[in-house]
């Protein structure tokens, strides 16, 4: 699952999803130096990831993907979930979207203990250009996958293109959807009793 999934199903205090974002972030022996309610939002956020990947229905959507796509099936379907949870998100919330994100940002700007500077760079960058919200309409997952195909053109040292990549998004849209509306309530399920133990 992509961020904003990462976030609504975070225990609803700011330390907890600021792990679930740090898990993608922060890495290796640095998460030793986070305090234990943030460590604890990062062991959610491997919890959602596991369950996630290895997930009847995820498969079934990554099959879905064209083959020229296979390596970022993964990837893709994270993001194009996250457009289906925005697009739903009443279903799974009680306040609106623009209200969730808005708490979110809010938050995570007000936060006064100790994260990486990277981090903070980061919080500043998906709060002003709204991240969150943004995969609401196709437009934005059209803008997630150019950001990524930034990071994995400097990573790859060569130019790479995944916003073409819209395309298995719209071509399977209904599919999709379908596939993200039976295993969201799992998902949740899962990370609800994970929370209570």
């Amino acid at each position: 699952m992509n961020w904003l999934a990462h976030l609504l199903l975070s225990e609803p205090n700011v330390e907890s999803r600021l792990g679930n974002l740090l898990a993608d972030i922060v890495k290796g022996s640095a998460r030793q130096e986070l305090n234990s309610y943030i460590q604890r939002g990062i062991a959610c956020h491997q919890v959602i990831d596991r369950f996630t990947d290895n997930h009847i229905v995820v498969q079934r959507s990554k099959q879905r993907i064209d083959s020229s796509y296979r390596r970022f099936s993964g990837v893709l379907v994270d993001i194009f979930y996250d457009h289906f949870l925005a697009k739903n998100w009443s279903a799974y919330s009680h306040v609106s979207l623009d209200e969730f994100t808005a708490e979110i940002y809010n938050s995570f700007r007000g936060y006064q203990g100790q994260i990486p500077l990277i981090v903070r760079e980061v919080i500043s960058r998906v709060a002003a250009e709204d991240w969150l919200g943004a995969n609401l309409n196709i437009a934005g997952v059209e803008n997630v996958l150019l950001r990524i195909s930034k990071r994995l053109t400097r990573r790859l040292n060569r130019p790479f293109m995944l916003t073409p990549a819209i395309s298995e998004l719209i071509t399977n849209y209904d599919a999709l959807e379908y596939d993200f509306q039976e295993f969201f309530p799992e998902l949740l399920s899962h990370v609800q009793n994970w929370c209570i133990t």
